[in-house]
């Protein structure tokens, strides 16, 4: 089987001491990449001699450099930009891909090329509490391709989760739905994703195959404490929703409860707006203020009874053999 050609795009400021996990995961896939771009941000600690070391070593690496800071969202798009692949893979500095990612995902788009996404299960892990936990469960049995509908139907349930650290994307699909947004902050990849993901439908690998570290101070801990900056991202999202360019994932965001992961935040902006409230369901409301219950208890509980509850309660898979 000819399997369609892949860009990975590593983003990076200041994380020289989690480069090289990062890097030699991506090149020690079974399947490679047609390129590895790694876009430093103007770091100020050793990122670019480490990335120099990997690129002396292989030819797939590719070092760009930013001459000043952009952020983490433009240098996202100066990526996308640069990217040659049909697909793109986005890798974090600080996270891990796990063996046989690559190969299986874009196995999986080149039976179903229709789908805008591949993903797996996702691996969470944070650092500060020692929890971790699987997102994704239960979405598959089998690697499958979900249609749109299907990925509604599997949101009503609260079983739809994108692991965004997981995903290998479409490229042209993602410059359709206008690359990564930057007033929507911690949720550009959110809304890239379930966009792509309800237009065109997505595949799924149940298995875990990428590793999030949530880092005390990263930028999503940081904005999801910003309580303002939170509802504006929402607003932003829902103001997105009503553009012509978006009408098409309207009725399937609302159907398969996409907002749920949100929590309580997302749910008190909608019941505020008379215009909002069209996406409050039923199944909706249940799965926000479940997922906003089980977030507080989360900051409370001790990591070996958080572990536990996780095992029980369905939040963890068995990892293929060999990891």
């Amino acid at each position: 089987m000819d399997l369609p050609t892949l860009s990975v795009i590593v983003p990076n400021y200041n994380h020289g001491r989690y480069l090289a996990v990062c890097l030699k995961a991506i090149l020690a896939q079974s399947v490679k990449p047609i390129e590895l771009i790694v876009l430093d941000d103007a770091s100020t600690d050793n990122s670019v001699e480490v990335i120099r070391q990997f690129a002396a070593q292989s030819p797939l690496v590719r070092l760009v450099r930013n001459e000043k800071n952009l952020g983490v969202i433009r240098t996202l798009n100066k990526g996308l930009d640069l990217a040659r692949g049909e697909y793109v893979f986005i890798q974090a500095a600080d996270d891990e891909v796990l063996p046989g990612l690559l190969e299986k995902s874009l196995c999986l788009l080149a039976k179903y090329p229709q789908a805008g996404l591949s993903c797996t299960i996702g691996d969470w892990r944070e650092e500060a509490t020692g929890l971790n936990w699987h997102v994704g469960v239960g979405m598959a049995k089998t690697p499958s391709y979900l249609s749109p509908q299907q990925m509604a139907a599997l949101g009503r349930r609260g079983r739809l989760f994108i692991a965004s650290h997981t995903v290998i994307l479409k490229r042209s699909a993602l410059i359709e739905a206008g690359k990564f947004i930057s007033e929507l902050k911690q949720a550009i990849d959110w809304f890239s994703l379930y966009v792509v993901g309800f237009r065109y439908g997505i595949c799924v690998v149940p298995e875990p195959l990428a590793v999030l570290n949530i880092l005390p101070n990263s930028y999503y801990q940081r904005c999801q404490q910003d309580e303002r900056g939170l509802r504006e991202t929402f607003e932003c999202i829902l103001n997105l929703l009503h553009q012509p360019k978006y009408q098409d994932v309207v009725a399937p965001i609302r159907e398969g409860c996409a907002f749920y992961s949100f929590g309580f935040p997302m749910l008190k902006l909608l019941v505020s707006r008379r215009e909002y409230r069209w996406f409050i369901t039923p199944s909706y409301l249940r799965l926000s203020l479940w997922h906003s219950f089980k977030s507080v208890v989360k900051r409370f509980i001790p990591a070996p009874l958080g572990n536990l509850y996780f095992r029980i309660a369905g939040y963890r898979t068995t990892p293929p053999a060999g990891i």
